[in-house]
């Protein structure tokens, strides 16, 4: 009989190529299994008999008053914090608000934002502005298009706020100071299973009771987001604009949303803002 002998170095090579081979046939393994997943999560929001949705990544700053394509009953909480530091004060916010579907494809919002602000240094108290619930906000959306085959939502909306005072001034002067009237369109698509976009646009029309006169300016929010294989995770990027007569301002935000539990999910928003002055 013949025998075959092999040197040590020809068994580590077989061992290597049989470790390569495990791995490759673990990684095909992982992304089979999280694409599986991917389709389980879409089916899960779209493959509900009677009302077509589609399932689109949410922007975290300017968030939608309910999912694209709501079905009645659906509800939210949402709780926002945030801090921006300037040159002689510190800027806190915090936002609470619920969102609601009464019907199919209408959403419903209450929101009350508040700004908290604080001296740095020995700058003192009068010279920076004052804390404050800025407003009451309702609002109201309706997805009036939805196609699971193109993976496209449309919908259009309106937001209204009611401004208010600063603490201080409750004593000294009304307590509704004035009104923003918001009508916006919303146009939204998901690009295979992961990509997502989104436009967010409308005119804002701000009214003081002080002078009564109405500025108008032009919101026009886009986002780009990517929902990452196998989860509900998603990393992104908000582009917030604001256009008055011929300034033209922006904010890059950049973001990602995790989830901690079925119930609980935190985003996290960073801004950079970009100022354009034509005149």
């Amino acid at each position: 009989m013949k025998r075959i002998k092999l040197s040590k170095y020809t068994l580590s090579s077989l061992l290597i190529l049989s470790t390569m081979v495990s791995f490759a046939q673990v990684d095909k393994n992982a992304i089979i299994e999280k694409d599986i997943l991917d389709s389980i999560y879409i089916s899960e929001v779209e493959d509900v008999k009677g009302v077509d949705k589609v399932l689109h990544a949410e922007p975290l700053y300017i968030d939608l008053i309910r999912d694209l394509g709501a079905r009645k009953g659906e509800r939210e909480w949402n709780i926002g914090m945030g801090l921006t530091d300037m040159q002689t004060y510190s800027k806190y916010e915090a936002l609470i608000e619920y969102e609601w579907a009464p019907v199919n494809r209408l959403g419903l919002e209450v929101e009350l934002p508040f700004s908290f602000y604080y001296p740095i240094g020995g700058e003192h108290v009068d010279s920076i502005p004052q804390s404050q619930l800025n407003s009451l906000k309702l609002a109201t959306q309706y997805t009036f298009f939805v196609s699971e085959k193109h993976s496209t939502s449309m919908a259009f909306g309106y937001l209204h706020e009611f401004k208010l005072p600063t603490f201080s001034q409750y004593n000294q002067s009304d307590y509704y100071q004035g009104n923003v009237y918001n009508p916006f369109f919303i146009l939204a698509k998901r690009w295979g299973q992961n990509f997502h976009t989104l436009n967010y646009s409308g005119p804002q029309f701000l009214q003081k009771f002080t002078d009564n006169n109405i500025q108008v300016n032009w919101q026009i929010n886009t986002s780009f987001h990517y929902m990452i294989e196998g989860t509900r995770n998603f990393i992104g990027v908000e582009f917030n604009k604001d256009i008055f007569e011929n300034d033209f301002d922006m904010t890059i935000r950049p973001q990602m949303r995790i989830g901690l539990a079925e119930n609980l999910i935190v985003g996290i928003v960073t801004g950079i803002p970009i100022y354009i002055n034509n005149a």
